[in-house]
């Protein structure tokens, strides 16, 4: 859809695709309210301010509908295909894919929570170094990554959305 269809499209048709990008109904409905955006850089602002002030428990809310990195996505739903489009890079290999996994389960009992990591254009090696990398993190500076990367993650699915919304915040 064009920005002019997004600004025009009824709320409750907009919310579950809003949801698809991050799962927090504060996130969405903030998008939502903000209404007619003039132009992309708009939106992505708006998403983007909203995405950096997010609570502890939103955040926990939006890690909840992604799935581990290496595991592929079941369903149909625009979420499920976004994610499988967003790890491709993770590929086939078998020993890749145990690696992930034996580092999701070290990442999942340090931090209690899943590793999330902005996958798109990555290679698996390049997503299991970054997960090594961050098991090395304090439980905070770890927050302040999961974060930054939720916040990447949705602005990437908003322009996927939105496909005339070519900016992602740094």
């Amino acid at each position: 859809m064009d920005l002019q269809e997004f600004n025009a499209l009824p709320a409750d048709e907009l919310r579950p695709q809003l949801a698809a990008c991050c799962d927090v109904p504060r996130w969405v409905d903030h998008l939502l309210a903000g209404r007619p955006y003039a132009d992309s850089a708009a939106l992505v602002g708006a998403a983007d301010a909203v995405s950096r002030d997010l609570t502890d428990a939103e955040v926990a809310q939006a890690l909840a509908a992604h799935p581990r990195i290496g595991d592929r996505a079941d369903g149909d739903t625009t979420e499920a295909s976004w994610s499988r489009k967003e790890q491709s890079g993770v590929g086939d290999d078998p020993a890749i894919r145990a690696a992930l996994a034996a580092g999701n389960r070290a990442y999942e009992q340090r931090f209690n929570q899943v590793f999330l990591i902005c996958a798109t254009g990555l290679t698996a090696d390049q997503m299991l170094t970054a997960l090594h990398d961050r098991l090395k993190n304090d439980p905070t500076t770890e927050a302040t990554v999961v974060r930054t990367e939720l916040r990447k993650i949705a602005a990437l699915r908003l322009t996927n959305l939105v496909p005339a919304t070519k900016e992602i915040p740094a």
